[in-house]
């Protein structure tokens, strides 16, 4: 006996997510699971899920950013794929990017050439008028 007495019980400690402790919405877990499972590198270290998952989050955050102003300007209240497509196609970083992708219910970007266009007709000139009107000379 060496007279401390007894111990203390340990606290219980709250689990506290990877997403949290990065500060990041996405799913630092999940995506850790997931580059281990697919099988995409032999090892996988823990700042990797947590980068993924902060350039995804970002990616996302933009194209929803850029989605919701052609949703405003259309009037509308809710994203639609259009939207969506309308927002990709008109960044130039995005839309190279996305270049092959294909989105569903999205449509394509209204584009007439110029060719098509009916061509402009100038206003006939009057010229015969101006011969037609002489000076008045007394």
């Amino acid at each position: 006996m060496s007279g401390r007495g007894k111990k203390a019980a340990p606290k219980q400690k709250t689990s506290v997510s990877r997403s949290s402790r990065a500060g990041v919405s996405f799913p630092v877990g999940r995506i850790h699971r997931l580059l281990k499972k697919g099988h995409y590198a032999e090892r996988v270290g823990n700042g990797a899920a947590v980068y993924l998952a902060a350039v995804l989050e970002y990616l996302c955050a933009e194209i929803l950013e850029l989605a919701g102003n052609a949703c405003r300007d259309n009037k509308k209240m809710r994203i639609a794929p259009r939207h969506i497509l309308l927002a990709v196609k008109n960044d130039e970083e995005l839309n190279r990017m996305l270049a092959g992708v294909t989105i569903s219910e999205g449509g394509v970007i209204p584009n007439i050439q110029a060719t098509l266009l009916p061509k402009k007709t100038k206003a006939p000139k009057d010229d015969v008028t101006a011969k037609d009107v002489q000076s008045q000379e007394f």
